[in-house]
């Protein structure tokens, strides 16, 4: 542990001789190198972790070697890994919640990390925590009673209501973080990559809350890390929010409605009307501003950046590099004639599996506003043009099109096409800008999404890298043929130069539009565009 870890861990708990001792990350380091790399929010796969550093600890629960009950430890670590030869080593922040147990029950067995061989913890096994649901509750118990424990703060909403006593269900699926539902009232999620900063899921739902957008569920607790350095922001940890029972989120209806091969455009037009309404409500509560040519030069020299780095992790991506730079270049040039594109906070990582359609009333809300969280925390905050997530949503009908029951059969494709068509048209008649008036922007925004699929599920589940792939040698076919956007059908190739569609920051959305019944019901989700 460095000398500044240990400092500001004995600083932060005086009365914790546990989380001060020098020995404690030493003793756990045998144990962690071999759980990390196995867990699906660990972002460093394929490379050897070579090191740990203790960022903080703190002790929630009690670790005493005596008795049967268990404590709880919370550790931010930084893990030191190797690189290829010129490029800088990861090293990246990650908050671990280890139970510490005399005996672990049989029921725990799978939770189990380890036992230290030495250390302040020796002989005592360590577990994760959040899948414990005695640990659970006790984090809620945390933040029901706000204040600070250690290196962490616990906050909550003046107005919250929240019940003690909820019965703690830990969500089974593997996410790039950790949630637990908390009866049917609550779920909170863990975040595990951790950047200094507010994140983005915490941020934006407060947002939306103080004007009263009814789209997405409003924060009631959450707890964070104090700011590493003087006037810096606190590291958010984990954000608590109301949880939607009953309702079905959109991956899983739109595999059901193609199951049984049924129209689903009903439902993207009304989803299209949740998204609109979400970006007009950001628009209005958070900083806007233009894209003109030098920052539209840099968005599209970052993409162009991204696919490189994205063909030489993932070969088979190499052949289309020449013929899928072609969108970005088509990016920059647009600032060339003068024009400029509105730029505000956007979901950042909308997909099917980020909405939820309720049963009764079948109104769309949209969740889950971290952002995409390989990309830095200060890129994930960064206003971009609303059309991003747009292109994003029709990315994310293409890949349920292809993982239903039919695959890529003729009927399947033309399900995705007017499905996505409805979406767009939901999207403008609720105040949105018509993604079909902004071939360059969403064919760019198209193209980058799908190169990031390639690199996610190259490394997450190379079961599923055919289907970016399919979406890339589409797009890269397309060459410098604007109007041959993926996935926009009739329409893409209107001009941008109709008055009609001009791209405005705040585009009026004050008329409300009653969500359309679906075609299915069910439940699912996570992922690079939807499935867990």
């Amino acid at each position: 542990m460095s000398d500044t870890a240990s400092t500001r861990a004995t600083r932060n708990t005086p009365d914790r001789p546990l989380v001060a001792a020098p020995d404690l990350l030493s003793s756990l380091v045998p144990l962690l190198a071999a759980w990390v790399p196995r867990q699906r929010w660990f972002a460093g796969k394929g490379r050897l972790i070579t090191g740990f550093t203790l960022v903080s600890a703190t002790e929630l629960l009690p670790c005493s070697a005596n008795g049967s009950a268990p404590g709880l430890l919370q550790l931010l670590v930084r893990t030191q890994q190797n690189a290829p030869a010129g490029r800088t080593p990861a090293a990246d922040c990650y908050q671990l919640l280890l139970g510490v147990h005399p005996a672990l029950p049989p029921q725990l067995a799978p939770a189990a990390i380890g036992r230290p061989a030495g250390g302040p913890l020796r002989g005592r096994t360590i577990y994760d925590a959040l899948l414990d649901n005695r640990l659970c509750g006790l984090l809620l118990e945390r933040l029901r009673m706000p204040g600070r424990i250690g290196a962490l703060r616990f906050r909550r909403e003046p107005d919250s209501d929240i019940p003690s006593g909820l019965a703690a269900r830990p969500i089974a699926v593997e996410q790039s973080n950790s949630s637990i539902v908390y009866g049917d009232t609550f779920i909170l999620k863990v975040f595990r990559r951790i950047a200094p900063g507010i994140n983005p899921d915490l941020e934006l739902p407060r947002a939306l809350a103080d004007v009263k957008c009814a789209r997405v569920p409003a924060p009631a607790a959450w707890f964070e890390a104090d700011a590493a350095e003087d006037g810096g922001e606190a590291t958010t940890l984990g954000v608590l929010q109301p949880f939607l029972p009953g309702s079905a989120d959109g991956w899983q209806l739109a595999l059901n409605a193609l199951s049984v091969r049924a129209d689903f455009t009903g439902s993207a037009r009304a989803l299209g009307h949740a998204t609109a309404e979400v970006h007009t409500a950001l628009a209005q509560t958070l900083p806007t501003t233009e894209l003109r040519r030098p920052q539209l030069e840099a968005i599209a020299a970052r993409m162009n950046e991204r696919l490189d780095a994205t063909a030489r992790a993932v070969p088979v991506l190499q052949p289309y590099r020449a013929r899928l730079r072609a969108a970005f270049d088509a990016l920059a040039a647009v600032g060339h004639d003068g024009r400029s594109w509105a730029a505000q906070r956007i979901h950042g990582d909308l997909h099917l599996g980020q909405t939820l359609r309720s049963a009764e009333e079948g109104r769309w809300s949209l969740i889950d506003f971290e952002g995409e969280p390989a990309r830095p925390l200060g890129e994930r905050r960064r206003p971009q043009p609303a059309l991003r997530d747009v292109a994003a949503m029709l990315r994310s009908f293409d890949y349920a099109a292809r993982s239903g029951p039919a695959g890529s059969d003729p009927w399947s494709q033309e399900w995705a096409r007017r499905t996505r068509d409805a979406y767009c048209l939901g999207y403008a008649e609720a105040g949105g800008l018509d993604p079909r008036s902004a071939p360059e922007l969403m064919r760019a925004y198209e193209t980058d999404k799908a190169v990031y699929e390639v690199l996610y599920e190259a490394r997450h589940r190379p079961d599923w890298l055919s289907v970016p792939m399919a979406a890339i040698r589409r797009l890269a076919a397309a060459g410098e043929r604007l109007e041959g956007i993926d996935g926009l059908g009739g329409g893409a190739g209107q001009s941008s130069g109709d008055s009609r569609w001009a791209p405005s920051p705040r585009s009026s959305a004050s008329a409300r539009y009653s969500d359309s019944p679906g075609s299915a019901d069910s439940t699912g989700s996570d992922g690079a565009n939807g499935r867990g």
